[in-house]
């Protein structure tokens, strides 16, 4: 997969597709333009640009996804927490906790996780 970072408008524009997949790339322009007021050139633009990254494919006018919401949102998790914390999980949640306080149901949740990670 190429480049993981997204700006704001493209990951909207890539959560239309995984909303909507398989879409025609007609009918994608067409929420596009809804959504963003977009002309089509603009999508397919945009849509080839994710395509050359390695998330979606758009064969015979068919916009699909390579790489899962999912998926993708882990990759690029994992890569800025390596970029930015050396790759530290306790270093990022710890900058995290400094700005935000969590709260009793979030700790149980994330105390979840990682008792399911120990499993």
């Amino acid at each position: 997969m190429g480049e993981l970072r997204m700006g704001t408008a493209e990951a909207r524009f890539a959560d239309i597709i995984w909303d909507n997949e398989p879409i025609s790339s007609g009918d994608l322009a067409k929420l596009a333009d809804r959504e963003f007021k977009w002309k089509k050139t603009t999508s397919f633009t945009v849509l080839k640009r994710l395509c050359e990254r390695g998330l979606f494919q758009n064969q015979n006018g068919t916009v699909t996804s390579l790489v899962s919401r999912k998926e993708f949102y882990a990759r690029h998790s994992q890569q800025y927490v390596e970029e930015a914390f050396g790759g530290s999980l306790p270093a990022f949640l710890a900058a995290f906790g400094t700005r935000k306080k969590l709260s009793e149901q979030e700790i149980e949740e994330i105390q979840g996780i990682i008792d399911s990670m120990r499993g």
